[in-house]
C-alpha cells in the first residue's frame, strides 16, 4: 500500500531568523496585505518561495531559493530522517492537541487506491503551483493527509520519537503553537515505515499540491529525469495524521451567494418546500442552536441568511437524493454540501457546478461573521451557513473513489508552511 519514507528535509538555520518570523499559514488563505506584513517583519519569510509577488514570480521564488542555499539562510539535513509534528491549540476554551508525521509518501494515481481523494480541484490553482514546482524543484508545504490506526501503533512510534525537547516550539496565528521533532534513529524509521505499508492515505487538505506533483513527476519523466524508482521526483511531502486522532477538528465552508440579478427568499421557500422543512428564526443564536440539534440527529440541514432573517433548510426525506445522484454512494447522497449544492443551488438559484467552480456567483469563507457581513452590506444576496462534515464520511467518499464538492471540507488549524521542505531537484 502506502510507502512512507524519511528524507533530508530543507530548514531555515539560526542566520535566517526566529522560526515564527519565518513560517507562514498555508498560501491559499495570504491576503497580499498579509504577505507583505511577513516581509516586512522578516525579509526571509518563506513566503517568498511559496507565494512569491510580481510579473517574474516563479523565477525570483527559483532566484530566492538558490540564493538561501547559497547564502546558509537553508540547509538540508545531513541524514534521512522522519519529523514530528505538533499542533497545540484550543477552541471555546477547549485544549486540542493533534500530532502527525511528516514524510516523503510515493506518488500514486488514485485510481490505485491507495492515496485516496476527497474533494473537487480548481484548475487555476494547480497551475499556479505547476509553474512553482518548474521553478524551484522544492516542495515549500506538505500535503496534509489522515491514515487508520485504531490500535494506535504509530501514534506510540511517534510519541516515543518525541519525548526530548523539540527542535522547534513556538506560537503563532490564531494562537496555535507549533512544536517539530526530527527521529533519525534507524530502528524507529524502520517500524514506521512497516506500519504504514497497509494502510491507506485520505488526503484531507492539499489535493491541488498533490494532482500537481503528479503532472511534475509526469513532465519530469518525459525529460528523462527521476526514472529511478527512488528518485525524489517520485515522492511527495506529507503530513500523516491518525483518523482517530482526538485532536482532529474540521470545520464548516461557508457559502455566500452573489451577484444574482433576480433573487427571491420567498420564491426560494416556496420551491424549496417540496423537500425541506422550513423554520424561520430572528436571532442567530437560536437558529445555530437548532442547526446543532439537527446534526447530532444526522438530519441534512443548513441556514440561509437574508435581510437578517435565518431560515433553516431540513431534509424532509433523504430518499430523494437517490434520484439525483443514482450512481452516488449513500455517503455522498446525506452530505449537507451535496444536498444544498444540487437542491438550492443549481436547482433553485441556477447555480451549476461550472459557475461554483469558476466562483461566478458562489464564494466560500471559514468565517460567519465575514459571511453575514457580506448580506448585510449588499454586496451578496445571501449566505448559508452549514454544519461541518464528519471525518468518516471524508473516509467513506474517498473510499468510495467519490470526490465531494470544492471546499467541502476546512480542517482546523492548518498545518504551518516553512518548518521542512522538500528539495525534488
Amino acid at each position: 500500500m502506502a510507502q512512507v519514507t524519511p528524507f533530508p528535509a530543507l530548514r531555515f538555520t539560526e542566520k535566517a531568523g526566529m522560526p515564527e518570523q519565518l513560517t507562514c499559514p498555508p498560501y491559499d488563505i495570504i491576503s497580499e496585505q498579509q504577505c507583505r506584513n511577513y516581509l516586512e517583519e522578516n525579509p526571509n519569510n518563506i513566503i517568498r518561495l511559496e507565494l512569491p509577488q510580481g510579473e517574474n514570480c516563479y523565477q525570483q521564488a527559483a532566484d530566492t531559493l538558490k540564493d538561501w542555499l547559497n547564502t546558509g539562510v537553508l540547509k538540508q539535513d545531513e541524514i534521512d530522517s522522519f519529523y514530528i509534528y505538533q499542533e497545540s491549540f484550543q477552541i471555546d476554551g477547549v485544549p486540542y492537541q493533534l500530532k502527525g508525521v511528516i514524510g516523503r509518501v510515493t506518488l500514486e494515481e488514485f485510481e490505485k487506491g491507495i492515496i485516496l481523494p476527497h474533494e473537487e480541484t480548481l484548475s487555476k490553482a494547480k497551475e499556479d503551483r505547476f509553474n512553482l514546482m518548474k521553478a524551484t524543484g522544492c516542495n515549500f508545504s506538505q500535503v496534509y493527509s489522515l491514515y487508520h490506526d485504531e490500535e494506535g501503533e504509530i501514534t506510540h512510534l511517534l510519541n516515543q520519537a518525541s519525548q526530548g525537547e523539540p527542535l522547534v516550539s513556538f506560537t503563532a496565528t490564531y494562537e496555535v503553537t507549533h512544536s517539530l521533532w526530527k527521529c533519525d534513529d534507524p530502528q524507529l524509521i524502520q517500524q514506521i515505515s512497516r506500519l504504514f505499508a497497509d494502510k491507506k492515505l485520505y488526503i484531507a487538505d492539499g489535493h491541488h499540491r498533490y494532482e500537481t506533483a503528479l503532472n511534475y513527476r509526469n513532465w519530469l519523466h518525459e525529460q528523462g529525469i527521476g526514472l529511478e524508482q527512488d528518485h525524489p521526483a517520485n515522492k511527495i511531502m506529507m503530513m500523516l495524521v491518525n483518523m482517530e486522532n482526538p485532536g482532529l477538528v474540521v470545520l464548516p465552508t461557508h457559502r455566500i451567494v452573489r451577484g444574482l440579478t433576480e433573487f427571491s427568499i420567498d420564491q426560494i421557500v416556496d420551491k424549496a418546500k417540496e423537500n425541506f422543512e422550513i423554520a424561520w428564526f430572528a436571532e442567530k443564536e437560536k437558529a445555530e442552536h437548532q442547526m446543532r440539534e439537527e446534526y447530532v440527529k444526522y438530519r441534512t440541514t443548513f441556514l440561509l441568511y437574508h435581510n437578517h432573517r435565518y431560515t433553516l433548510f431540513t431534509l424532509k426525506n433523504p430518499a430523494i437524493m437517490d434520484q439525483v445522484f443514482p450512481e452516488k454512494s449513500k455517503t455522498y447522497r446525506n452530505l449537507d454540501v451535496a444536498v444544498l449544492h444540487s437542491l438550492i443551488l443549481e436547482k433553485i438559484l441556477g447555480i451549476d457546478k461550472e459557475n461554483m467552480a469558476q466562483q461566478i456567483n458562489l464564494t466560500y469563507t471559514r468565517s460567519k461573521r465575514e459571511a453575514i457581513q457580506a448580506v448585510d452590506s449588499g454586496e451578496a444576496n445571501c449566505c448559508v451557513l452549514l454544519n461541518p462534515t464528519r471525518v468518516e464520511e471524508i473516509r467513506d467518499v474517498a473510499t468510495a473513489g467519490e470526490k465531494m464538492p470544492q471546499k467541502s471540507t476546512y480542517f482546523y488549524p492548518k498545518l504551518i508552511t516553512g518548518l521542512v521542505m522538500n528539495k525534488i531537484l
